[in-house]
């Protein structure tokens, strides 16, 4: 820099000895005093040293001015200088930022291309020039400050008078609904040529859809519903039917079925006045030691169809009640003739359950016709009868004394419903499981009861309150379609149809016992009836081949099994006094009787 500065200091004395030979007139005035030195005359001075490019100094003086207009620093925290307008707007340039690949910082990063700046704008005016731009070409400069700059097609935003998509004049509307009116006339007159009339009349063409259009969406051809076929038809008057008896109030009814009872006994008293259903006085148990039946001692054959559930008389069990497939109930003596005694009709389909009361004067029987029916044992009559329109699948009393008015019944709309059979009424609904209800267990002295159902789930219910205080779901547990309460109330055997009986525990937790397993017999699909000896010392369970299962308790082994019916057995009770006697009923509608 010093050695060009000395260049130019030369060159500048060089300039000043030309200027008087350029002005000899001005130098002779000047020097004309007598004092004045005479003239000198001077040469041109001409330089040896070799000409420098000056393009570097160029450079620098371009680089000062432009660090007056260099942006910001996004990074920079502290700004040395009062810095311009330009400086604080200009835009990023320069070498890429090292924690960004294109040389924004993270903090100026908002979107994933880089920066973008919010702009003042209304949605409707973004909206509005939009569409414009996309129908005439052309929109409003959204970055002109003032006046009114467009950009796009200019042309057309003369031609238009710069119209927007939603000020189109009044006018201008008209003329554009009257021009496509007349093009659909013009499409219409030239089809008349070729169109039948016969088109024109049917609403299945597209000629009529388009002379009867009325909406966007009226041009679309539909199918049109030819004649319904028998199946549709039918089905149409059943639904038309049962919506008619929702909206009538029957929907809580079931089928009607006349109520009819027979005897097939010889006498309903005896010489002593004594009802045919009354005890023998000397029934007692003969000890307190269960065993296990050999041989079959009695068949009673009456059914024409299955028979589902068979319940003895309670206490003495000198009769057996039998629910059968067949729509029938019967009841058959037990120690003396071994003859049915007495035959109760009143359900138009198969009776799924039965249940008597405590002194078995009474008992309860649910049909899949959608009734449930209590009966007199005695003397045949239907006491009362109770539907919600759905089919039950067990019926209970409860058992305290102070509440044999009190029905329950799980139902096949998930729900357990109970009523107050004194007065008719549902005095309570217990709506929690989500399948239908297959089983309920009184427990924890009648306070509390288990109830089970296709939802594979178990669950646990205080009495009177519709609130689950337990609720027993696992992945590996199937749906358990029976369930017996052990005779000392601490155990529960629930048939699972992965054939096997589970135990729980009916304490507060009601604990699978892991260490109680029966199996060995095939249940799976079959609703086949578990049940306890007295003594609580054997578990037995019919199965689907037939079989009647028996297994030690304390051992949870095999200890007996008799081949006791053709096709599945579905029910199996022991005799509440003599021990070793035992009562199984199957689908070949045959009930046994062993010893």
């Amino acid at each position: 820099m010093d050695l060009l500065q000395s260049y130019a200091d030369d060159m500048d004395d060089d300039q000043q000895l030309q200027e008087p030979l350029r002005n000899p007139s001005s130098t002779a005035s000047d020097h004309s005093s007598p004092d004045s030195s005479p003239i000198r005359i001077s040469l041109p001075a001409k330089s040896a040293a070799p000409k420098v490019d000056d393009t570097a100094l160029a450079l620098t003086v371009a680089a000062a001015n432009r660090a007056l207009t260099k942006p910001l620093d996004p990074t920079q925290r502290v700004v040395a200088y009062n810095p311009t307008y330009d400086q604080l707007w200009s835009p990023i340039y320069g070498p890429a930022h090292p924690y960004a690949k294109d040389g924004l910082a993270q903090g100026m990063r908002n979107h994933k291309l880089g920066f973008v700046e919010n702009a003042a704008i209304e949605p409707f005016v973004f909206d509005e020039q939009y569409n414009t731009f996309h129908k005439f070409g052309y929109a409003a400069d959204p970055s002109a400050s003032e006046g009114n700059n467009y950009v796009g097609d200019l042309d057309k935003l003369k031609e238009t008078d710069g119209i927007s998509v939603y000020n189109i004049p009044q006018h201008e509307q008209k003329k554009r609904k009257t021009e496509k009116k007349k093009e659909r006339e013009e499409d219409g007159d030239d089809g008349g040529d070729v169109v039948d009339g016969t088109e024109v009349e049917n609403p299945a063409s597209e000629t009529w859809l388009l002379k009867n259009r009325k909406s966007p969406w009226a041009g679309k051809k539909e199918g049109l519903q030819g004649d319904l076929t028998e199946d549709q038809k039918k089905y149409a008057d059943e639904y038309a039917k049962k919506k008619e008896e929702e909206k009538s109030g029957n929907r809580e009814k079931g089928e009607v079925v006349a109520d009819k009872s027979t005897f097939h006994g010889k006498e309903e008293k005896d010489y002593q006045g004594r009802s045919w259903i009354a005890p023998p006085k000397d029934a007692k148990a003969s000890n307190d030691h269960c065993y296990i039946p050999k041989r079959l001692v009695h068949t009673w054959s009456g059914h024409t169809k299955g028979v589902s559930a068979i319940r003895f008389f309670p206490k003495h069990g000198h009769l057996i009640l039998s629910a059968g497939m067949d729509t029938k109930v019967k009841i058959w003596d037990v120690f003396n003739s071994g003859k049915c005694m007495r035959t109760y009709m009143g359900h138009s389909k198969a009776v799924r359950d039965i249940w008597f009361c405590n002194d078995g004067t009474k008992f309860l029987t649910a049909g899949y016709d959608k009734n449930i029916k209590y009966w007199d044992t005695e003397t045949g009559q239907v006491i009362s009868a109770f539907s919600t329109g759905k089919v039950p699948y067990v019926v209970r009393l409860n058992p305290d004394e102070d509440k044999q008015n009190v029905l329950l019944a799980g139902m096949s709309d998930k729900k357990i419903v109970q009523w107050d059979m004194n007065t008719g009424q549902i005095t309570q609904e217990y709506d929690q499981h989500l399948g239908a209800v297959n089983t309920i267990t009184f427990v924890d002295n009648n306070r509390r009861f288990v109830t089970s159902s296709d939802d594979k789930s178990l669950r646990v219910w205080e009495f009177g309150i519709p609130v689950v205080i337990k609720y027993i779901c696992e992945p590996h547990m199937h749906s358990m379609p029976s369930i017996s309460l052990h005779p000392n109330t601490n155990w529960l055997a629930a048939q699972s149809l992965d054939n096997q009986i589970l135990i729980y525990s009916t304490r507060e937790r009601f604990q699978l016992n892991k260490k109680k397993r029966f199996a060995g017999h095939v249940a799976a699909g079959y609703a086949c009836q578990v049940n306890f000896s007295p003594d609580g010392r054997f578990v037995m369970s019919g199965d689907g081949e037939g079989k009647c299962w028996f297994w030690d308790w304390k051992s949870c082994k095999v200890f007996r099994t008799l081949k006791c019916h053709e096709g599945v057995c579905i029910g199996c009770e022991w005799h509440p006094l003599e021990q070793s006697k035992v009562a199984t009923c199957g689908w070949d509608g045959l009930i046994k009787y062993w010893d």
